[in-house]
């Protein structure tokens, strides 16, 4: 156990300015997400720009794609967030998936899963392709559910940050593995906020 925090300590004495940067506007965009608050968008294009380069160079090349995701989402996200229902003026609410959104859901993380596991397998030199595709198919939807301010997008992120944590570890980027550590904490917080949020609207 010494051993081990040890290791962390060194290794966060080795985190670079760019990690700390894309890791504290990542914390603020989960933090803004909890609250509902439309600058979740503007600090996690920040936070996403910045891992599309440190993954890549890392060679966590689904981490590299879904980062792009997350700023194209990111962008359709903040715009979807301040559109106006036209009959009620009112903002997009929080609300849980139908029966059949669910279905889709699940359908969605499945095929992302194979695909990337395959492409990653076929043509990268990736050393950990299952956790690699695991943890991108499950933000991909949690990232596309959150756009549509669907409760399920927490639960998404929860399975991706907990499994983020260990890999993270594992490539050497410690100080980002507690950031995900602290997005679990987050997201379970987020799920309990807008559950509370949707119930007091409903």
């Amino acid at each position: 156990m010494n051993e081990f925090f040890s290791q962390l300590v060194e290794q966060f004495y080795q985190t670079t300015w760019l990690e700390s940067t894309a890791v504290i506007f990542g914390l603020l965009s989960v933090w803004y997400s909890k609250q509902e608050n439309i600058l979740v968008y503007p600090t996690g294009i920040i936070s996403v720009l910045i891992y599309v380069y440190i993954t890549f160079q890392y060679k966590l090349y689904a981490d590299t794609g879904i980062n792009l995701y997350y700023f194209a989402m990111s962008v359709y996200g903040w715009y979807n967030w301040l559109k106006k229902d036209d009959v009620t003026s009112k903002q997009l609410p929080i609300t849980w998936n139908s029966r059949s959104e669910n279905h889709l859901s699940l359908l969605f993380l499945a095929c992302s899963f194979l695909l990337i596991r395959w492409v990653l397998i076929s043509f990268t030199d990736s050393d950990v392709p299952n956790w690699d595709a695991t943890t991108t198919s499950f933000a991909l939807v949690g990232m596309w559910l959150m756009a549509k301010k669907k409760i399920e997008n927490w639960i998404a992120w929860i399975i991706t940050d907990v499994i983020s944590v260990p890999l993270y570890m594992y490539k050497g980027l410690p100080f980002t593995a507690v950031q995900f550590l602290i997005f679990t904490v987050l997201a379970i917080w987020g799920y309990f906020a807008w559950k509370k949020s949707y119930e007091e609207n409903d």
